[in-house]
C-alpha cells in the first residue's frame, strides 16, 4: 500500500522522504496552532464562564472577544505557512539555478481534489499507521539537482568537446615544433653545403640528394600538418553540429511533456467525477442559501 501511494505521489525515494520531513514539520506546526485555539476556547470559559445565565450583550461581548483571537491566531498561522512554502521554493530554485535550470509551477494544481486527496491518504497511512518501522531523520542534506537529464548530458557533452579541443591542440603544436624543428634542420644543411661547396666541388651531387630528401622531409611534415589541421577543424564542426541537434532534440521532449501535461489537464475536466464533483459543489451551496434563508426567519429583529 505504501509503495502504490509512492508511485501516486511520482517521486523518488530521496524526495519522498523529503516530503515526509515537510509533512511533519507541517503537522508539529498545525498541532501547536490548534492547542493555542483551543487555549483560547479554555481561557474564555474559565475566566467568562463564571455565571449561570448571561444576557444576549454579554454573550455577543464573549464571542466578539473570541472571535478576534482565534482571528488573530489563524491569521498568524496562515501567513507563517505562505512564508514557509516560499523558503522552501527559494531552496529549490537557488538549487536549480546553478545548474542553470528553469522550473516551472502549475498554481492550478494546488486545488486539484484528487491530489490533494492523495496527499491526504499519504498522510494518513505514513503517520497513522501502527505497524510502520521506519523511522526518517529530520535533518537531511539540501537537496542536490538530478545528476542525469538534457542539462546533464549537454554539460558531458561540451566537456568532452573541450578536452577533444585540448587534445588536438597539443596535437598542432607538437607538428608546429617538428616542422619549426625541420626548417631550421634545413637552414643549417643550407649553410654546411655552401661551405662544403667551396671546398669540395666534387661533392655537389652527393649535397643536392641530401638537400632532395630534406626538401621532402619538409613536404610531407607540412602535408601531414596541414592533414591534421583539417581533420581537426572537420570533427570540431561535427561535434557542434551534434550539440546543435541534442540541445534541439531536448527542446523538442520538453515541449512534448507540456502539451501532454495539458491534454491530461484537459481530459480531467472533462471527466465524469469533475462534472460530478462540480454538481454536488452547487447542490450544497443551494442548501446553505436555504438553510441561511430558514435561519434569518429566527434572528431577532432591532
Amino acid at each position: 500500500m505504501l509503495m502504490l501511494l509512492f508511485a501516486e505521489l511520482g517521486l523518488n525515494e530521496h524526495h519522498q522522504n523529503e516530503v515526509i520531513n515537510y509533512m511533519r514539520f507541517a503537522r508539529s506546526k498545525r498541532g501547536l496552532r490548534l492547542k493555542t485555539v483551543d487555549s483560547c476556547f479554555q481561557d474564555l470559559k474559565d475566566s467568562r464562564l463564571v455565571e449561570e445565565t448571561f444576557t444576549v450583550d454579554e454573550v455577543t461581548d464573549m464571542l466578539d472577544g473570541l472571535q478576534t483571537v482565534v482571528h488573530s491566531e489563524v491569521e498568524s498561522e496562515l501567513i507563517n505557512t505562505a512564508y514557509t512554502n516560499v523558503l522552501l521554493l527559494r531552496q529549490l530554485f537557488s538549487q536549480a539555478e546553478k545548474w542553470y535550470l528553469k522550473l516551472q509551477t502549475d498554481i492550478s494544481e494546488l486545488e486539484n481534489r484528487e491530489l490533494l486527496e492523495q496527499v491526504a491518504e499519504f498522510e494518513k497511512s505514513e503517520f497513522t499507521s501502527s505497524s510502520k518501522k521506519v523511522e526518517f531523520n529530520l535533518i537531511k542534506p539540501k537537496l542536490a539537482p538530478l545528476n542525469e537529464g538534457g542539462s546533464e548530458l549537454l554539460n558531458k557533452e561540451i566537456a568532452r568537446l573541450q578536452e577533444e579541443n585540448e587534445k588536438l591542440k597539443n596535437r598542432l603544436k607538437t607538428i608546429e615544433t617538428q616542422a619549426t624543428s625541420a626548417l631550421d634542420e634545413k637552414v643549417k644543411l643550407e649553410k654546411s653545403l655552401k661551405d662544403l661547396q667551396m671546398i669540395r666541388g666534387d661533392q655537389k651531387a652527393d649535397v643536392n640528394q641530401d638537400i632532395t630528401e630534406l626538401e621532402n622531409k619538409v613536404a610531407a611534415l607540412k602535408c601531414q600538418f596541414e592533414k591534421t589541421l583539417n581533420d581537426s577543424t572537420a570533427n570540431q564542426k561535427s561535434l557542434e553540429e551534434n550539440l546543435v541537434t541534442t540541445k534541439h532534440d531536448l527542446l523538442k521532449v520538453q515541449d512534448q511533456l507540456s502539451t501532454a501535461e495539458k491534454e491530461l489537464e484537459k481530459k480531467f475536466q472533462q471527466t465524469a467525477a469533475y462534472r460530478n464533483m462540480k454538481e454536488i459543489l452547487m447542490k450544497k451551496n443551494e442548501q446553505i442559501k436555504d438553510l441561511r434563508r430558514k435561519l434569518s426567519k429566527y434572528e431577532p429583529e432591532d
